[in-house]
C-alpha cells in the first residue's frame, strides 16, 4: 500500500528548504535562496508557511546594520521530512 504524502512537504521549493536545513545547524535567507534558486518573495512565503506548520524556527536579526533572517529545522520538521522520505520509498520500492 502506497503511504500518504505530506502535502507542505510535496512541493518541490519547501522540500528543497527542508533538505538543506536537515544538513545545517542553520541557514540564512540569502544562502537558502542562492541554493534553491528560488525568487525572494516566493521563498518568503514557503519559509511562512513551514514556520506556521512548526518544521522550522524563522530568527530575524541583524549582522551590524544589515537585517539577517536565520532558518532552523526543528525536531517536528525532522520527524515530518523522515516521514516523507519513509512515503517515498513505498512508492520506490514497489
Amino acid at each position: 500500500m502506497f503511504k500518504e504524502l505530506n502535502p507542505l512537504l510535496h512541493s518541490e521549493l519547501r522540500l528543497a528548504v527542508i533538505s538543506l536545513l536537515i544538513s545545517v545547524e542553520e541557514a540564512d535567507f540569502v544562502y537558502i535562496r542562492q541554493q534553491t534558486g528560488a525568487t525572494a518573495g516566493n521563498l518568503s512565503v514557503q519559509l511562512d508557511k513551514l514556520a506556521k506548520a512548526g518544521y522550522i524556527v524563522v530568527t530575524k536579526t541583524f549582522k551590524g546594520k544589515m537585517p539577517c533572517t536565520l532558518c532552523k529545522i526543528t525536531p517536528q520538521g525532522i520527524d515530518a521530512f523522515e516521514e516523507y522520505v519513509e512515503a517515498l520509498k513505498s512508492y520506490i520500492m514497489k
